[in-house]
């Protein structure tokens, strides 16, 4: 592969790690893709190792994303609903204040939810406490897979 090609592959990774912290860009996706579309390519036994490892690291944060988190809410006694209430004026508040709109929304749209649930305002907050770790850590989880994807990408660039 031109070294041309695998800066624009590594412009690709590089947007695909924002996305994990911006969630309006499938960051996943596009480390993933970006590494396949690489390995392809490339070819070899390096590539197909490092699209192998790259896409175990995905699957298994991926996995611990969504399960980890979860419990977590659970064990805090936050509903799935207020989370989505949550999710669901985070959107509208990415396109009414963007970027920090999504975070604003994400968290006025969760305590709003557990206020009318819970009828008081401290649990209402402590629920959404819980339910803003949950989803910082999902976040930091996802973040991890990807560091570690497109390390062995890079990894695999330099050293090979």
């Amino acid at each position: 592969m031109s070294p041309g090609a695998e800066i624009v592959v590594g412009l690709v990774i590089l947007v695909g790690v924002i996305g994990v912290v911006v969630p309006i860009i499938p960051g996943t996706l596009l480390v993933f893709g970006a590494i396949l579309l690489w390995a392809l390519m490339t070819g070899g036994t390096t590539a197909w190792v490092v699209l192998a490892l790259a896409t175990l690291a995905l699957v298994v944060t991926a996995v611990v994303k969504y399960t980890w988190p979860g419990q977590r809410m659970r064990a805090g006694g936050v509903p799935n609903l207020s989370v989505v209430i949550g999710g669901v004026v985070g959107i509208i508040g990415f396109f009414v204040v963007p970027v920090l709109g999504l975070f604003l929304g994400f968290v006025l749209g969760t305590y709003g939810a557990e206020l009318a649930r819970l009828r008081r305002w401290a649990p209402a907050w402590s629920s959404t406490l819980h339910a803003v770790k949950a989803v910082g850590l999902s976040m930091l989880v996802e973040l991890f897979g990807a560091l570690i994807a497109a390390g062995l990408w890079l990894g695999a660039v330099v050293l090979v």
